[in-house]
């Protein structure tokens, strides 16, 4: 008779502080979902990303390479078909910095010092050779700038077989033998391309037989000259690829380190330009 009035008390008191133990809970929860929240959202606090430790050296083949653009999949069906999707700078601006990087490979080279120094005939062919190893040079260094750097890539080559096509009509050859002359260069630069790509890639050997069939057509006697072009190639590839990729997409310029140093330390350290007592 009196267990059913206690129990009901009970019961009710019970459930009282369940709910509100329960609030409480619910309380600290929606708190600390605010708090974080708070934290996500506010500009003054960095996240936090790993740090990846290692010990071992990283060769050139090693070397982290640029991550390739993510582009959509409409982008991937018009390059499919060989067009060539929007990219981050203005294609005629892309262009005209081809034209001009090419022109530095010709204008800014030393051609005679590489006709003496390696004992190469003074003709277009001894031209050419030399040409082509410095626009390599040139295009495995924009390949690192994406989809623009390979876009830059195709019209540096377009330009370099127009200037040949013009510089044997002035020499005056006529157009039979200027087509199997041209069908021969192009031949003779792919092959190049996958000599070289495996040279710079490898060690020295391979980078010197490279430069043995290629630039002096499998007719150097003399290591040192060989000695010479190895050395040259290396320096040139380290120094451009200190340039910014930025620029070289804008301007296309390109200075060229001379063949033979007159001070070895110039390599290492950039030389700052000197200024006057009035400042100029």
């Amino acid at each position: 008779m009196y267990r059913r009035p206690l129990q009901a008390a009970v019961r009710t008191a019970f459930n009282v502080t369940t709910a509100r133990g329960y609030g409480k809970v619910l309380d600290q929860e929606v708190g600390l979902s605010r708090a974080l929240a708070a934290r996500v959202s506010s500009p003054c606090l960095t996240p936090c990303r790993t740090v990846h430790m290692s010990t071992q050296l990283s060769s050139v083949k090693e070397t982290p390479q640029h991550t390739e653009e993510e582009v959509g999949a409409f982008t991937k069906l018009i390059e499919a078909m060989g067009f060539t999707g929007p990219l981050k700078y203005n294609k005629w601006k892309i262009k005209i910095a081809a034209l001009r990087m090419y022109t530095c490979c010709v204008e800014r080279i030393n051609y005679d010092d590489f006709f003496e120094k390696c004992s190469l005939p003074d003709t277009l062919n001894s031209w050419f050779l030399v040409a082509q190893l410095h626009v390599w040079m040139c295009l495995v260094r924009m390949r690192q700038e994406g989809r623009a750097g390979k876009y830059m890539c195709r019209y540096i080559v377009h330009s370099m077989w127009e200037d040949v096509e013009q510089r044997s009509k002035i020499l005056g050859i006529d157009a039979i033998h200027r087509k199997e002359a041209m069908k021969a260069m192009t031949e003779t630069f792919y092959a190049a391309i996958f000599g070289y790509d495996e040279g710079i890639l490898s060690d020295d050997c391979v980078l010197a037989a490279a430069l043995w069939r290629n630039l002096f057509n499998r007719d150097c006697e003399d290591p040192r000259q060989l000695e010479l072009m190895v050395e040259y190639v290396r320096k040139q590839m380290q120094y451009i690829d200190a340039l910014d990729g930025e620029d070289l997409l804008l301007t296309g310029e390109v200075k060229w380190r001379p063949l033979v140093e007159e001070n070895a330390q110039s390599i290492l350290k950039v030389a700052r330009p000197t200024y006057n007592d009035t400042g100029l």
